[in-house]
């Protein structure tokens, strides 16, 4: 999985890449701002890139990442959201 920085102006929904950025592995990308990630927008790029993800700085400043989407996507984001629940990572169903 791959994400690459880009600039995003929220007015004309205009994505702009960076000057000399290179791809970085988003779930690299997710745990240097601690999770804190939201998806924007679905986008169609020649390079593979799915989607606009917002990362928020320690000053809630919204970082944009383009990122390529796939099942490893699916499988972080499960991970993560049981990790926040308290649950570990590889228990099964809940049962009663």
């Amino acid at each position: 999985m791959k994400s690459l920085h880009v600039n995003f102006n929220e007015a004309t929904q205009a994505i702009d890449p960076l000057d000399d950025v290179s791809p970085e592995p988003w779930d690299g990308v997710c745990e240097r701002f601690d999770n804190d990630v939201r998806r924007i927008k679905s986008v169609s790029d020649s390079k593979g890139y799915s989607a606009l993800y917002a990362c928020y700085d320690e000053n809630n400043q919204p970082v944009y990442y383009l990122v390529e989407e796939g099942d490893e996507l699916t499988k972080l984001r499960q991970r993560t959201f049981l990790g926040k629940l308290g649950r570990p990572q590889t228990a099964g169903p809940l049962e009663k």
